[in-house]
């Protein structure tokens, strides 16, 4: 069980200052921590980039704390909106919506578009209404590593360069929330959360799910992102172990996530049990990661999880932390079928 944690008044008017006075506020979300900027603040919303080494087309999500305040940061809300907003807001759900003329580029990547989300977390509840406003939040993270769970792992990425961190403990989900554009009369799914498919169809009826240039960017759509900085590879359950066992055999470390305890012992592999349990494994993804990053390891070998709808998310974060190994794969590969483990 997460407890739940809220903020002391002092904690919260501190805060509230800082976002007014330009400051970085780190925050928890139902998903992952949020590095905070009031969405109204250019020069804050400068510095969110500079802080996390990210590139300006890339667009920021605006936290409110109620859909009521929606008109003043989009121009039009479809009617599917509004009905995915009143089935999961507050919860882990990003729309995105034609901008309304008021919001900075800074805040959309320089598009027509805006990302908004209502999220569900009692001490960002605090914060959003005490601030009576928007704050533009990517997750609290250098770009295209691993999003932060914890407050501690945001202090481990950042340091002293952000004053105020709220410290609501462990998110509660541990993934990024689930984001779909309604735009021009269609409903599309950008990138999964967990909130699946099927839940989305089951409020409005169809939703796409191909690919499209004409759909808007949004965070976390990079071929490569979400990466330990140890190489990670995808493995297929039944070869894992061997893998690990061929690969350490000359005294290199390798580090492991499974869905099962290993069947041998091997001195030179570092491994984690995650679990089959979707829930668990969701929400301790990132930090698994975060401690087989530090072990001193050559590489990550993951277990390939379940072809299944409800793991799309967790599928979609891994695939996409390999693809910053992409060379270091092949690597893999080539040692694997050079004995055979791979075909």
């Amino acid at each position: 069980m997460v407890k739940t944690v809220r903020a002391t008044q002092l904690e919260l008017d501190t805060a509230v200052q800082a976002l007014r006075d330009g400051e970085l506020v780190v925050f928890p979300t139902e998903t992952v921590y949020g590095l905070g900027a009031h969405a109204a603040h250019p020069a804050a919303l400068r510095r969110v980039f500079e802080l996390k080494g990210r590139p300006p087309t890339h667009p920021l999500i605006v936290h409110l704390d109620s859909q009521r305040f929606l008109p003043r940061w989009a121009r039009e809300v479809p009617a599917a909106a509004h009905k995915l907003a009143e089935r999961f807001w507050p919860g882990p759900l990003t729309l995105v919506l034609p901008r309304a003329p008021s919001v900075h580029p800074l805040v959309t990547g320089g598009q027509d578009t805006v990302a908004v989300r209502v999220p569900g977390h009692p001490m960002a509840q605090q914060l959003l209404t005490a601030l009576g406003g928007g704050i533009a939040a990517p997750s609290a993270n250098r770009f295209g590593r691993l999003s932060p769970t914890r407050a501690e792992h945001v202090r481990d990425e950042f340091g002293s360069a952000v004053r105020v961190i709220l410290d609501g403990g462990e998110c509660k989900l541990g993934l990024e929330s689930t984001i779909v554009a309604c735009l021009d009369g269609r409903v599309r799914l950008l990138r999964p959360g967990s909130i699946t498919l099927s839940q989305l169809r089951r409020v409005v009826g169809e939703v796409l799910t191909d690919p499209s240039t004409a759909a808007p960017r949004v965070p976390g759509s990079e071929t490569a992102h979400y990466a330990p900085a140890t190489a990670l590879s995808i493995v297929p359950a039944d070869q894992i172990e061997d893998l690990a066992a061929l690969l350490s055999q000359g005294g290199q470390r390798i580090a492991v996530l499974a869905q099962r305890p290993p069947l041998g012992t091997y001195q030179f592999v570092t491994w984690i049990n995650a679990g089959t349990r979707l829930e668990a494994y969701a929400h301790d993804l990132y930090a698994h990661l975060r401690t087989l990053d530090k072990a001193g390891c050559a590489r990550i070998l993951v277990q390939a999880v379940p072809p299944e709808e409800r793991w799309d998310a967790v599928r979609d974060r891994l695939r996409r932390a390999a693809a910053s190994s992409a060379t270091d794969a092949a690597a893999v590969a080539d040692d694997s079928a050079a004995v055979g483990i791979l075909p």
